[in-house]
C-alpha cells in the first residue's frame, strides 16, 4: 500500500559509501532550502572513518537519523544485513519518498526495502549502464531502475538506456549532482589541503591512483596492476581503500608509489585536481578527473561514463601493464573539453521533481 502525506514532504536518504555522501551534500541544500524534511540513514557500508564520519564532517551534513552497521562480507550478506534495518526506518518515518544513490549494495539495499513496505523510490544517477553483468554495479542499477518512481539522469546516453529498456514514465534528465559538489567544494580544496605537501610531490608532477573494485583487488588481476605500476617512473601517489590495502600485503610495489591512507574529500579533490594524470577504476572519480581537466586512465575495460572515453579524457586498459603503461606514458589533455553532465543545478531540479 502506498503512503499519502496530506501536509510537508518527508525523504529518506539512504547512503552508505564515499560517493554517495558526496552526491548528498547539494541535494540536502536544496531539500532544505525549499523546507523539505530530510532524514537520513547511513547504511554503514562503508564504516572506516576516512570514508564515513569525515564526509559528514568535511560536507556539512545532517548527522544521519539511522546508523546500520551493514560492514563487509559479500555482495549478498551485506544487502541482506541492510534490509531489515531500512525498512524498519521506512514503516516508522512513512517517508513519501526513499532517496537512494548510485549503484551500490545500499543503493539496492534502499530501493528493496522501501518498494517492499510501499513506498516510493527515487533513484539519483539512474539508467547508467557499462553493459558488463559481470559487475555487481551493473545488477544494482538495473534493478534500482525497475524499481523506481522517479529516475533521475545525469546525461542523454542515460535517458535513452532506459528507453531501450521500456522505462520512460518519470524519467528526468537533470545533470549531475556529483558536479553540484564540485563547483561548490573544490575551490576549497587548494586552500585548505596540504595533502600534497603531506605527499612530498609539487603540482603537476604526479600520478594519482584509486583502486577498490572487487575485480581489481583480487591477486592476478592486482599483480598485473603492480607490475604496471612498477614500471613507471613518476611518483604514484595511493590513498588506499582499506579493503586494496590489505590486498596489497602480498603484493610489493616500488618504491615511487607513495601509499597513504584514504584521505578525506577537500584533501582527495586537492590531490586528484593537481595530478598530472589520474589512474583510477571509480566511475566517480573519472567524472572528477575530467571536471579538473586532468587525463584519465581507467583500470576497466569498461565504463558507465563514455563521454569521457568519447571525448578523449579518459582511456580503458583493464589490468593490462602493457596498456596501462603506453596510456600513461602517452597521455595528453585533449583541446577540446565540452561541457558534460549538466551546469551544477541538479540537486536544484531534483528537489523541485520532488516536491511536486
Amino acid at each position: 500500500m502506498l503512503y499519502i502525506r496530506l501536509v510537508g514532504i518527508r525523504i529518506l536518504s539512504v547512503v552508505g559509501n564515499r560517493p554517495q555522501f558526496v552526491k548528498s551534500a547539494p541535494l540536502s541544500l536544496a531539500l532544505r532550502t525549499r523546507g523539505l524534511e530530510e532524514l537520513v540513514l547511513h547504511t554503514g557500508q562503508h564504516y572506516d572513518d576516512e570514508l564515513s564520519q569525515v564526509f559528514f564532517d568535511e560536507l556539512g551534513l545532517a548527522p544521519p537519523a539511522y546508523r546500520l552497521e551493514a560492514g563487509s562480507g559479500t555482495h549478498a550478506e551485506q544487502t541482506a544485513r541492510m534490509l531489515p534495518g531500512i525498512e524498519r526506518a521506512v514503516l516508522d518515518e512513512r517517508p513519501d519518498w526513499v532517496l537512494v544513490y548510485g549503484d551500490t549494495n545500499s543503493t539496492l539495499a534502499g530501493a528493496l526495502a522501501a518498494a517492499k513496505a510501499g513506498a516510493r523510490v527515487a533513484h539519483v544517477e539512474a539508467g547508467l549502464r557499462s553493459f558488463d553483468l559481470t559487475m555487481p554495479e551493473e545488477l544494482n542499477r538495473m534493478l534500482v531502475d525497475r524499481l523506481s518512481t522517479l529516475l533521475f539522469c545525469p546525461t542523454d546516453v542515460a535517458v535513452r538506456n532506459l528507453a531501450a529498456e521500456g522505462i520512460a514514465d518519470g524519467v528526468h534528465q537533470v545533470g549531475d549532482v556529483m558536479l553540484d559538489a564540485n563547483l561548490r567544494l573544490a575551490p576549497l580544496a587548494r586552500e585548505r589541503s596540504h595533502a600534497l605537501a603531506e605527499a612530498r610531490v609539487e603540482p603537476g608532477r604526479y600520478l594519482l591512483l584509486t583502486l577498490h573494485r572487487e575485480a581489481n583487488v583480487r591477486p592476478a588481476a592486482l599483480a598485473r596492476i603492480a607490475a604496471g605500476l612498477n614500471r613507471l617512473e613518476e611518483p604514484v601517489v595511493f590513498p588506499a581503500h582499506p579493503r586494496t590495502r590489505a590486498a596489497l600485503d602480498s603484493t610489493p610495489l616500488g618504491p615511487h608509489v607513495r601509499l597513504l591512507p584514504a584521505v578525506g574529500y577537500l584533501d582527495f579533490a586537492a590531490l586528484a585536481s593537481q595530478a598530472r594524470l589520474i589512474l583510477t577504476d571509480s566511475g566517480g572519480v573519472q567524472k572528477e578527473a575530467y571536471w579538473y581537466r586532468v587525463p584519465c586512465v581507467t583500470l576497466r575495460d569498461t565504463t558507465e561514463w563514455v563521454e569521457t572515453v568519447e571525448t578523449g579524457w579518459n582511456r580503458l586498459v583493464g589490468a593490462d601493464p602493457d596498456l596501462l603503461v603506453a596510456a600513461v606514458q602517452g597521455a595528453v589533455a585533449p583541446e577540446s573539453h565540452p561541457d558534460l553532465y549538466g551546469d551544477g543545478r541538479a540537486s536544484e531540479r531534483i528537489a523541485d521533481l520532488l516536491d511536486a
